[in-house]
């Protein structure tokens, strides 16, 4: 399914703050005070330098642990839904839909880190990466050696994540810019619940 698995991961984000020791320091404030957040989304996928995909757009909503909606609304209507326990990637003009357990789809994606618990110097390995176009970035690389993933960062501008980029084993990048984001959101529970449409062709994995 298109871009899937550029995302679940991926990607998402953000709050207001003061001065940080750096972008490490950031994520940990930002998980340790967000509960939830919705907002907006850009993604520009490349392969050595040159566009793999076309740019795509649109919204997200998380509740951590493990709840989130990540919505492609261009060029193409995607739906990525995890309920705690499952996770629904469907594909409008396929009318298809993949079902994966959250226990095996997360761990080590860039979903963990930002809508999952707290643990994620448990899953990656953590730095600092300086500072490019006022945002403070750092580098995760996971520690598991069958990700998919080389290499996640993840940039922080006041104390909110900004942007992501996500290097796959597959030579692809994606890059991820946040707006419009709105930190510890009323956010109704029924978005994190998914129905299949009717006549969806279900591929559950087990």
């Amino acid at each position: 399914m298109r871009r899937f698995a550029a995302v679940v991961g991926s990607l998402l984000l953000l709050a207001s703050a003061p001065a940080y020791a750096g972008a490490v320091a950031a994520l940990r404030e930002f998980l340790g005070q967000t509960k939830t957040a919705r907002g907006e989304f850009t993604q520009q996928v490349t392969r050595g330098g040159a566009q793999a995909a076309p740019r795509s757009s649109g919204t997200f909503q998380f509740e951590r642990p493990g709840r989130f909606r990540w919505t492609y609304l261009e060029p193409y209507e995607q739906v990525l839904v995890a309920d705690g326990e499952r996770l629904f990637l469907y594909d409008k003009d396929l009318n298809q839909l993949t079902v994966r357990k959250v226990a095996a789809a997360l761990p080590a994606s860039p979903a963990s880190i930002l809508f999952g618990g707290n643990e994620f110097e448990r899953d990656f390995v953590v730095a600092d990466a300086g500072t490019r176009d006022g945002i403070e970035w750092l580098t995760a690389v996971p520690r598991a050696k069958e990700s998919q993933f080389e290499r996640i960062e993840i940039g922080f501008r006041d104390g909110v994540p900004a942007a992501m980029v996500l290097a796959d084993s597959f030579g692809q990048v994606s890059r991820l810019t946040f707006s419009r984001f709105e930190r510890n959101a009323k956010i109704d529970a029924q978005l994190f619940r998914f129905v299949p449409p009717a006549g969806a062709d279900v591929l559950e994995e087990r």
